[in-house]
Protein backbone atom coordinates (compact mmCIF):
# COMPACT_ATOMS: atom_id res chain seq x y z
CA UNK A 1 0.00 0.00 0.00
CA UNK A 2 3.05 2.78 0.60
CA UNK A 3 4.23 1.82 -3.04
CA UNK A 4 1.00 2.51 -4.13
CA UNK A 5 0.59 5.52 -2.39
CA UNK A 6 4.04 6.99 -3.46
CA UNK A 7 3.35 6.05 -7.46
CA UNK A 8 -0.61 7.29 -7.65
CA UNK A 9 1.19 10.90 -6.93
CA UNK A 10 3.90 10.21 -9.23
CA UNK A 11 1.62 8.91 -12.38
CA UNK A 12 -0.65 12.34 -11.77
CA UNK A 13 2.41 14.64 -11.81
CA UNK A 14 3.80 12.55 -14.86
CA UNK A 15 0.39 13.24 -16.39
CA UNK A 16 -0.21 17.05 -15.75
CA UNK A 17 3.08 17.79 -17.31
CA UNK A 18 2.86 15.65 -20.54
CA UNK A 19 -0.68 17.20 -21.52
CA UNK A 20 0.36 20.55 -22.13
CA UNK A 21 2.91 18.80 -24.46
CA UNK A 22 0.68 17.15 -25.87
CA UNK A 23 -1.79 19.97 -26.64
CA UNK A 24 0.94 22.20 -27.56
CA UNK A 25 2.13 20.18 -30.59
CA UNK A 26 -1.74 19.49 -31.90
CA UNK A 27 -1.93 23.56 -31.44
CA UNK A 28 1.33 23.67 -33.68
CA UNK A 29 0.21 20.90 -36.09
CA UNK A 30 -3.56 22.82 -36.15
CA UNK A 31 -1.69 25.97 -37.09
CA UNK A 32 1.01 24.74 -39.50
CA UNK A 33 0.43 25.58 -43.11
CA UNK A 34 -0.96 22.10 -45.25
CA UNK A 35 1.92 19.93 -46.72
CA UNK A 36 2.48 21.39 -50.72
CA UNK A 37 1.05 18.63 -53.32
CA UNK A 38 4.31 17.31 -54.87
CA UNK A 39 4.62 19.33 -58.41
CA UNK A 40 3.59 17.26 -61.25
CA UNK A 41 5.10 17.41 -64.66
CA UNK A 42 3.59 19.78 -66.87
CA UNK A 43 0.88 18.29 -69.49
CA UNK A 44 2.26 18.41 -73.16
CA UNK A 45 0.42 20.46 -75.01
CA UNK A 46 0.43 21.03 -79.14
CA UNK A 47 2.42 23.77 -79.03
CA UNK A 48 5.36 22.96 -76.48
CA UNK A 49 5.22 19.76 -78.60
CA UNK A 50 5.98 22.21 -82.17
CA UNK A 51 8.49 23.85 -79.73
CA UNK A 52 10.51 21.43 -78.89
CA UNK A 53 10.86 20.07 -82.71
CA UNK A 54 11.83 23.76 -84.03
CA UNK A 55 14.65 23.63 -81.09
CA UNK A 56 15.74 20.59 -82.35
CA UNK A 57 16.23 21.38 -86.04
CA UNK A 58 17.48 24.88 -85.03
CA UNK A 59 20.14 23.73 -83.24
CA UNK A 60 21.72 21.43 -86.19
CA UNK A 61 21.12 23.95 -88.37
CA UNK A 62 22.37 27.46 -86.07
CA UNK A 63 25.76 24.94 -85.55
CA UNK A 64 26.31 24.05 -89.02
CA UNK A 65 25.85 27.72 -90.36
CA UNK A 66 28.57 28.73 -87.31
CA UNK A 67 31.30 25.77 -88.22
CA UNK A 68 31.19 26.56 -91.61
CA UNK A 69 34.57 29.52 -91.90
CA UNK A 70 33.38 32.71 -92.77
CA UNK A 71 35.61 32.37 -95.74
CA UNK A 72 33.86 29.32 -97.38
CA UNK A 73 30.63 31.11 -97.17
CA UNK A 74 30.55 31.60 -100.67
CA UNK A 75 31.40 27.91 -101.47
CA UNK A 76 29.20 25.70 -103.51
CA UNK A 77 29.88 22.02 -104.72
CA UNK A 78 30.85 23.42 -108.62
CA UNK A 79 33.87 25.24 -107.58
CA UNK A 80 34.96 21.88 -107.18
CA UNK A 81 34.90 20.74 -110.87
CA UNK A 82 34.07 17.56 -110.05
CA UNK A 83 34.19 15.07 -113.32
CA UNK A 84 30.53 14.10 -113.80
CA UNK A 85 29.12 16.23 -111.56
CA UNK A 86 26.28 18.99 -112.52
CA UNK A 87 26.19 21.54 -109.66
CA UNK A 88 25.83 24.11 -111.97
CA UNK A 89 24.03 27.21 -110.34
CA UNK A 90 23.30 25.50 -107.08
CA UNK A 91 23.18 27.69 -104.18
CA UNK A 92 26.68 28.76 -102.25
CA UNK A 93 26.74 27.87 -98.45
CA UNK A 94 25.47 31.36 -97.70
CA UNK A 95 22.56 31.10 -99.91
CA UNK A 96 21.33 27.75 -98.11
CA UNK A 97 21.50 29.18 -94.46
CA UNK A 98 19.73 32.66 -95.89
CA UNK A 99 17.18 30.56 -97.85
CA UNK A 100 16.71 28.23 -94.60
CA UNK A 101 15.60 31.67 -92.57
CA UNK A 102 13.96 33.26 -95.49
CA UNK A 103 11.91 30.27 -95.82
CA UNK A 104 11.10 29.49 -92.18
CA UNK A 105 9.35 33.61 -92.52
CA UNK A 106 7.58 32.94 -95.57
CA UNK A 107 6.20 29.56 -93.18
CA UNK A 108 5.88 31.05 -90.17
CA UNK A 109 4.66 34.12 -89.85
CA UNK A 110 0.85 33.68 -91.55
CA UNK A 111 0.78 31.73 -87.87
CA UNK A 112 1.70 35.10 -86.31
CA UNK A 113 0.68 37.58 -88.47
CA UNK A 114 4.21 39.38 -88.08
CA UNK A 115 5.03 41.10 -91.09
CA UNK A 116 8.10 40.03 -93.69
CA UNK A 117 11.72 41.85 -92.53
CA UNK A 118 12.76 44.61 -95.03
CA UNK A 119 14.14 43.13 -98.74
CA UNK A 120 13.15 39.78 -97.89
CA UNK A 121 11.55 39.36 -101.85
CA UNK A 122 12.33 35.40 -102.65
CA UNK A 123 13.52 31.67 -101.25
CA UNK A 124 17.35 33.34 -100.97
CA UNK A 125 17.15 35.88 -98.51
CA UNK A 126 17.67 39.57 -98.61
CA UNK A 127 20.91 40.26 -100.96
CA UNK A 128 22.75 43.14 -98.55
CA UNK A 129 22.93 40.27 -96.19
CA UNK A 130 27.14 39.46 -96.95
CA UNK A 131 28.67 38.56 -93.92
CA UNK A 132 28.83 35.17 -91.68
CA UNK A 133 27.43 37.01 -88.54
CA UNK A 134 24.68 39.46 -89.92
CA UNK A 135 23.36 36.04 -91.66
CA UNK A 136 23.68 33.77 -88.39
CA UNK A 137 21.53 36.63 -86.86
CA UNK A 138 19.13 36.46 -90.18
CA UNK A 139 18.93 32.53 -89.36
CA UNK A 140 18.13 33.17 -85.51
CA UNK A 141 15.48 35.73 -85.80
CA UNK A 142 13.89 33.84 -88.33
CA UNK A 143 13.82 30.27 -85.50
CA UNK A 144 12.57 33.25 -82.96
CA UNK A 145 9.71 33.56 -85.14
CA UNK A 146 9.04 30.07 -85.08
CA UNK A 147 9.14 29.62 -81.56
CA UNK A 148 6.26 32.21 -81.88
CA UNK A 149 4.20 30.40 -84.44
CA UNK A 150 4.51 27.47 -81.96
CA UNK A 151 3.21 28.91 -79.15
CA UNK A 152 -0.15 29.88 -81.12
CA UNK A 153 -1.04 26.55 -81.71
CA UNK A 154 -4.29 24.95 -79.94
CA UNK A 155 -6.05 21.84 -80.20
CA UNK A 156 -9.03 24.13 -81.17
CA UNK A 157 -7.07 25.90 -84.01
CA UNK A 158 -4.48 24.07 -85.68
CA UNK A 159 -6.45 22.88 -88.31
CA UNK A 160 -7.73 25.87 -89.35
CA UNK A 161 -6.56 28.01 -92.07
CA UNK A 162 -4.85 31.25 -90.93
CA UNK A 163 -5.66 34.05 -93.37
CA UNK A 164 -5.44 33.31 -97.14
CA UNK A 165 -3.27 30.08 -96.53
CA UNK A 166 -4.77 26.78 -98.19
CA UNK A 167 -2.60 25.14 -95.58
CA UNK A 168 -3.67 24.19 -91.75
CA UNK A 169 -1.82 25.85 -88.68
CA UNK A 170 -0.46 22.18 -88.07
CA UNK A 171 0.55 21.85 -91.60
CA UNK A 172 2.83 25.16 -92.05
CA UNK A 173 4.19 24.38 -88.23
CA UNK A 174 5.53 20.85 -89.17
CA UNK A 175 6.40 22.12 -92.63
CA UNK A 176 8.82 24.75 -91.33
CA UNK A 177 10.76 21.89 -89.68
CA UNK A 178 11.00 19.52 -91.99
CA UNK A 179 12.21 21.63 -94.52
CA UNK A 180 14.65 23.15 -92.41
CA UNK A 181 15.90 19.44 -91.49
CA UNK A 182 16.19 19.10 -95.74
CA UNK A 183 18.74 21.31 -95.92
CA UNK A 184 20.01 20.51 -93.10
CA UNK A 185 21.68 17.68 -94.97
CA UNK A 186 22.73 19.33 -97.56
CA UNK A 187 25.21 21.48 -95.23
CA UNK A 188 26.48 18.77 -94.37
CA UNK A 189 27.64 17.66 -96.67
CA UNK A 190 29.03 21.45 -98.04
CA UNK A 191 31.05 21.02 -94.85
CA UNK A 192 32.15 17.61 -95.49
CA UNK A 193 33.37 19.27 -99.17
CA UNK A 194 35.44 21.30 -97.31
CA UNK A 195 37.08 18.81 -94.55
CA UNK A 196 35.02 20.04 -91.64
CA UNK A 197 33.27 17.51 -89.79
CA UNK A 198 29.67 18.39 -88.62
CA UNK A 199 28.97 19.43 -85.07
CA UNK A 200 26.77 16.48 -84.37
CA UNK A 201 29.18 14.24 -86.00
CA UNK A 202 31.98 15.18 -83.75
CA UNK A 203 32.84 12.32 -81.09
CA UNK A 204 31.85 13.55 -77.64
CA UNK A 205 34.64 13.74 -74.67
CA UNK A 206 33.64 12.46 -71.42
Amino acid sequence: MKQLRIFLPLAVLVFTVAAPAHSAKSAAAASAPPPQPSQQPSVPTIASALDREISGVEKQIVDVAEAMPEDKYNFSPETLNIPGADYKGVRTFAVQVKHVAASNYFIWSPLTGDKLPEGLKDGNGPENLKTKADIIKFLKDSFALGHKAAATLTTENMLQNPGNSKSTRLRLATFGVAHAYDHYGQMVEYLRMNGIVPPASRVKSD
